[in-house]
Order: C-alpha cells, then structure tokens, then sequence
C-alpha cells in the first residue's frame, strides 16, 4: 500500500513537470491553455505534498503500531 502512494506521488510530479514545461511555453501568448496548464502545475504541486504529508503520517503510524 506504501508503495502504490509513493508511486502516486511521483505521478503527481511529472505532471507538475510537463504542466510547467507547457506553461513556460505559453508564456507569450494570451490564451487559456496558460491559465489550465498554470492550474494543472500549482494543484498537482499541492497534490504532491498532500499526498506525502499523508502518506508519512501513515508509515509513522505504523512503525508507532509495529513497536507495541
């Protein structure tokens, strides 16, 4: 199950990274793929940290479960 987060997680930054490759292209122009690919970057930035807060959490709680 850890492993499958972990994975999730990394997942969550190549889309940050392709959303922001697009996004540095588009710089120039004035449409609204900016703003959607703008959009795709900042939440999937938020998704990753989200995601590894919880999923440290869930490893604390079962090393705390393992050493009872």
């Amino acid at each position: 199950m850890i492993r499958l987060l972990r994975y999730t997680e990394y997942l969550y930054l190549i889309v940050a990274f392709f959303a922001g490759y697009r996004l540095i292209e588009l710089l120039g122009s004035d449409s609204q793929e900016r703003l959607i690919f703008g959009l795709f970057f900042v939440v999937s930035i938020g998704m990753f940290l989200f995601r590894r807060n919880y999923r440290k959490k869930f490893e604390k709680r079962e090393r705390e479960a393992q050493d009872r």
